[in-house]
């Protein structure tokens, strides 16, 4: 007899699963880029960095122009998007879209490689993603492991941000500030571009099965209440929608809750009329980018 094939038990729109065990991801594995030491066109400098042995977790860290090298430049952690189960911080859409961010609003910029979902179930991209940003204070000091940080960093602002599943993960991490803390560092805002969150049954569905451990869909990491988002950790957010995106209820959904909830921040809700999903990040020119010109704006005016 011949041996039988494995069926598929779970079809999603980023990847799917066999009766093996075996997980399938659409358009993998995916491309990376090396960092780069000087960019001819930004002068940006990045490197990659270990955040942690075990787990493994790493970044790529970007270090814009230095007009002044006694002035200290604010700290930005990125989570980049992609379902949370794929991209990737090393992809050429973030490499780009993270250099840019570096040198158009000259803050220090690292790029957290977070463990993807299935293989690694949710909440190990939370997880990473703190541990990351934990990582950036521990430099607050001048004593931490990366003289980028040490020499050039102000910790009183330092900010998270990402689109898609990273705009998810930087409100989570806004959530964690608030109730766990970061001695040394102020988190002067977070920034959630077309986030992540539930109200999308498709969407519900896949983040589901990701987190085993989840609550259900009212889940706070997926769809936080008012009550859940009273305790942010952060003085100011920008939340992005776009108005063809299938996520955009679900993100205005979470800017009324924010403001319901009792959070003594400023919360500013930018719709990109006409544009859909993470428009911005196939954009090559930060001039012609009006997310980036948005989110610059958002991190200078501190």
């Amino acid at each position: 007899m011949e041996p039988t094939k494995p069926e598929v038990t779970h079809e999603f729109p980023f990847f799917r699963v066999y009766s093996d065990g075996r997980v399938e991801k659409f358009n993998w594995p995916q491309e990376t880029v090396p960092p780069t030491t000087n960019d001819p066109i930004t002068g940006v400098q990045s490197k990659d960095v270990v955040i942690s042995d075990d787990p493994k977790i790493s970044a790529r860290i970007f270090l814009p122009r230095l007009p002044d090298p006694i002035h200290k430049l604010p700290v930005l952690l990125y989570a980049h998007g992609g379902a949370f189960s794929k991209m990737s911080a090393f992809s050429p859409r973030f490499d780009a879209h993270v250099r840019t961010l570096a040198a158009e609003a000259r803050v220090i910029a690292v790029s957290v490689e977070y463990r993807l979902a299935p293989e690694h179930p949710i909440p190990a991209c939370y997880d990473d993603s703190w541990a990351a940003l934990q990582w950036i204070a521990s430099h607050a000091n001048g004593d931490g492991p990366d003289p980028w940080l040490n020499e050039n960093a102000d910790f009183n602002r330092v900010f998270v941000g990402g689109d898609s599943a990273g705009g998810n993960i930087s409100g989570n991490l806004a959530l964690r500030a608030g109730s766990i803390g970061l001695p040394g560092v102020r988190v002067a805002g977070a920034i959630l571009v077309h986030p992540y969150f539930g109200g999308v049954e498709v969407d519900d569905k896949m983040w589901l099965y990701m987190c085993p451990s989840a609550s259900g869909i009212d889940d706070y990491r997926m769809k936080p209440s008012a009550e859940d988002l009273g305790g942010i950790g952060c003085d100011r957010m920008l939340v992005f929608v776009a108005e063809k995106d299938h996520l955009c209820g679900p993100g205005k959904a979470y800017y009324e809750n924010l403001k319901k909830s009792g959070w003594k921040g400023k919360v500013e809700l930018v719709e990109n009329k006409g544009e859909e999903h993470c428009f911005h990040l196939r954009i090559t020119s930060g001039d012609d980018n009006a997310v980036v010109k948005k989110i610059v704006s958002f991190i200078n005016q501190d």
